[in-house]
């Protein structure tokens, strides 16, 4: 399941996946410092640094599926 979309909030995403920092920083973004996290959804940030939200989706949703407890 893709919990993460292109409208999720930035600092929802680093708040429940800590590591999802790591992602970001791969591609450049330093979201984890910027204080407009709590502002902008993953879109925009990828939109606005010409990074690839696809790109950046998936590996924030394969981030996200790895760490969920298996059923």
């Amino acid at each position: 399941m893709a919990g993460i979309t292109r409208d999720t909030m930035v600092r929802e995403v680093l708040v429940s996946h800590p590591d999802a920092a790591d992602v970001f920083d791969r591609h450049g973004l330093a979201c984890a410092s910027c204080l407009a996290s709590g502002m902008d959804t993953v879109s925009a940030v990828a939109t606005m640094h010409d990074v690839s939200v696809e790109v950046l989706l998936a590996e924030l949703n394969q981030l996200s599926d790895s760490s969920e407890p298996e059923e």
